[in-house]
C-alpha cells in the first residue's frame, strides 16, 4: 500500500472550503487554548534556556516568541513556544493520536503564519489538515507504540507538523512526500524522560522538526518515499504493527471534534482518577477523616505514564494519580500553582497519599479510571470515569476555554488584552494577515 504518497495527495488537495464550519469553531478553541497554556508557561524555568540557547545560536527575527517583546528565527519559535506550551502539562489531548497534538502544530504553523503574512484561516486550514495527517498516521501505529515507550506527542508530532507545514508552504506532491519522510527519521521521544523538562522539549522538538521537514523538502531535499509503511520504515521499527484500514480516516470525521481538553494541570492520566474521587467526596458527603483507603484501576497506559509512587518535586507530581488525587482531596486547587515542590513534599499530602493504591488493568481503555473510597466505617463507594469520552458539547467548550484562557493568559498580557484577544481568536478565520494578532500576544 503507498501510505505515505495516499497521506501526501490528502494534504496537498484538501479544498478548505469543504471543510465544514464546525471544525474551524473548534479549530480556534483550541488556538485560544493552547495560546493560554502557552502565555502561562512561558514562565517555566525550561523556556529561559531555550530562549539563551537560540541568543548563543543567532539567525533572523522572524516570528514572535509569546509573552516576550522578542523575535526569533520560525525553527527556533517552533521549539521555544512548542515547549512553553507544554510545560505546565495543561494542554490538549486527542486518543487518536495518543499524546498531545496541537503543541505540535499551532508552534510552527503560528511562525510561518507571522513569517509569510498569512491569513487565519490558512493557519487554520493547515492546523486541521496537520490533525488529521498526524492522526491517521498515528492510528495506523496503534497503543503499541505508545506502551512500547515511545511519546506519541514527540513522535507522531512531527508528521502532524510536517503535514501541517507542508500545507501552509504549498509543497506539492513530491515535496510533501519527501517532507513526511524527512519527519519520519527525525521522530523520537521517550516516556522514560516524563517528570524532566525533556518532556516539553519533545513537542517543542516535534514542530520544529516538521517545519524544518517541510522547509527542506520544499528546496528538493529528499528523503525514503515511504517512511511509514516501508521494510525497516517508521511502523516497522517503532510499533511492529500495521494498520491497513487505517487511510480511511481520510474521509472520515475532523478529529479535532475529538479533541479533549484540560481543567487540571497535569498528564492528562490523572484527570479520571481525580473526577472519580472527587465525584464520590461530593456526591457522599465524605470528609477526609471518614477515608480509610483509596484504591484506583487504571490502564497499563496509564500506570506507565503518571504512576510515579513517590513523587519528590513538583514536575514529578504532574505525573503521579496518587499525588494529583491527594491533593484534589485536600486543597481542591489543581491549577498550576497545585505543583511545587513544597506542595508535593507537604507531610499531610503524603500522608494520605499512603492510603492510595493504584491497580492496572487491561479492562480498562486508556484513559479511564474506577475509583474506589473505603471508609472508616467500612461503607464502600465506586465511581468509574473517563475523562475522553465526556467531551462537552462546542458552545460549552467555547465558554469553559475562554474561562482557562483569561485566567492563564491575564498574567503575562494584561487582564482587557486577554479579554481583546479572546475576541480575536473567535474570528481568527477573518483576519487577512496573522501578524495583527501577535501585537497583543507580547508581555
Amino acid at each position: 500500500m503507498d501510505f505515505t504518497r495516499s497521506i501526501a495527495k490528502f494534504i496537498v488537495n484538501s479544498d478548505a472550503e469543504k471543510i465544514p464550519q464546525a471544525a474551524f469553531e473548534h479549530a480556534k478553541i483550541a488556538f485560544m487554548d493552547w495560546t493560554g497554556v502557552t502565555l502561562a508557561g512561558k514562565e517555566d524555568p525550561l523556556v529561559a534556556k531555550l530562549v539563551k540557547f537560540s541568543d548563543l545560536m543567532g539567525g533572523n527575527e522572524q516570528a514572535t516568541i509569546l509573552g516576550f517583546d522578542i523575535k526569533k528565527s520560525i525553527v527556533q519559535a517552533a521549539l521555544i513556544n512548542g515547549a512553553a506550551s507544554h510545560a505546565l502539562d495543561f494542554d490538549d489531548s486527542l486518543e487518536a493520536m495518543v499524546g498531545h497534538p496541537t503543541v505540535t502544530l499551532y508552534p510552527a504553523l503560528l511562525a510561518v503564519s507571522e513569517w509569510k503574512e498569512m491569513t487565519g484561516k490558512d493557519l487554520l486550514t493547515g492546523y486541521l489538515v496537520g490533525l488529521k495527517a498526524g492522526s491517521v498516521i498515528a492510528s495506523c501505529g496503534g497503543m503499541e507504540h505508545y506502551i512500547r515507550g515511545w511519546h506519541g506527542t514527540g513522535t507522531y508530532g512531527h508528521f502532524a507538523s510536517a503535514a501541517g507545514c507542508a500545507r501552509l508552504l504549498g509543497l506539492d506532491e513530491g515535496q510533501t512526500v519527501f517532507a513526511l519522510g524527512l519527519a519520519g527519521t527525525q521522530a523520537s521521544g521517550l516516556k522514560i524522560s516524563f517528570g524532566t523538562m525533556c518532556k516539553p522539549y519533545h513537542a517543542g522538538k516535534a514542530s520544529q522538526g516538521g517545519l524544518i521537514s517541510a522547509l527542506l523538502a520544499a528546496d528538493g531535499f529528499t528523503s525514503a518515499p515511504d517512511i511509514i509503511e516501508g521494510k525497516s520504515g517508521f511502523i516497522d521499527v517503532f510499533s511492529g504493527k500495521y494498520n491497513e484500514d487505517a487511510l480511511a480516516g481520510l474521509n472520515g470525521k475532523w478529529e479535532v471534534e475529538d479533541l479533549v481538553q484540560k481543567y487540571h494541570s497535569s498528564c492528562h492520566a490523572t484527570h479520571s482518577p481525580i473526577e472519580g474521587a472527587l465525584a464520590i467526596v461530593k456526591d457522599e458527603g465524605l470528609a477526609l477523616d471518614d477515608i480509610k483507603a483509596i484504591n484506583i484501576k487504571v490502564s497499563p497506559l496509564a500506570i506507565g505514564a503518571a504512576g510515579k509512587p513517590e513523587p519528590k518535586t513538583g514536575l514529578e507530581g504532574k505525573f503521579s494519580i496518587s499525588y494529583c488525587v491527594a491533593n484534589a482531596l485536600l486543597r481542591g486547587d489543581t491549577g498550576t500553582k497545585a505543583f511545587t515542590d513544597t506542595k508535593v513534599n507537604d507531610p499531610v499530602v503524603v500522608e494520605l497519599m499512603k492510603k492510595i493504591t493504584l491497580e492496572s488493568t487491561d479492562e480498562l481503555k486508556a484513559l479511564e479510571a474506577v475509583t474506589r473510597i473505603e471508609t472508616t466505617s467500612g461503607k464502600v463507594f465506586t465511581a468509574s470515569m473517563d475523562v475522553m469520552s465526556d467531551i462537552p458539547e462546542l458552545e460549552t467548550k467555547k465558554v469553559k476555554i475562554r474561562d482557562k484562557f483569561i485566567d492563564l493568559s491575564s498574567p503575562a498580557i494584561g487582564e482587557s488584552r486577554a479579554e481583546e484577544l479572546a475576541d480575536a481568536i473567535m474570528t481568527l478565520e477573518t483576519l487577512d494577515n496573522v501578524r495583527n494578532l501577535l501585537a497583543l500576544m507580547r508581555s
